[in-house]
């Protein structure tokens, strides 16, 4: 279970630095240019702080394994994140239009390796619960 929490610590590394491309990659500039200053702001600011909270995530899973494994503390925290990752997986199908990748090949790559990634990430949190 351990080398699970290591490999998703690394993961979620690699996420949170993927959300620096976003701004150019999804054309920040020129899509939210219509959006008011402040959902503009918000849109910028919030995807900061996830990416933060991601690369956090994955820090706590490559430094604490044994502590969210072993632990009471660490089980209850384990279950809460396991949940906040199985609730963004269902967002995955039912959340984002399936016209946004059905049909386009690098999307629909993506859609599945990320759902994937959040079963993944539910089973291993989850279990580490119930272990």
């Amino acid at each position: 279970m351990i080398l699970h929490f290591k490999i998703t610590g690394i993961l979620l590394i690699i996420l949170s630095f993927s959300h620096i491309v976003f701004p150019r990659y999804f054309k920040w500039k020129e899509e939210l240019k219509p959006l008011s200053l402040i959902n503009r702001q918000i849109m910028i600011i919030h995807t900061f702080f996830i990416a933060l909270l991601v690369f956090l995530l994955g820090l706590l899973c490559l430094t604490s394994a044994t502590e969210l494994i072993d632990t009471s503390f660490g089980k209850k925290i384990s279950l809460g994140i396991g949940i906040f990752w199985f609730i963004r997986l269902i967002f995955q199908f039912f959340g984002y239009s399936a016209e946004l990748w059905k049909g386009k090949r690098f999307e629909t790559v993506v859609h599945i390796l990320f759902s994937l990634f959040f079963g993944y990430m539910s089973v291993i949190f989850i279990m580490a619960y119930f272990m």
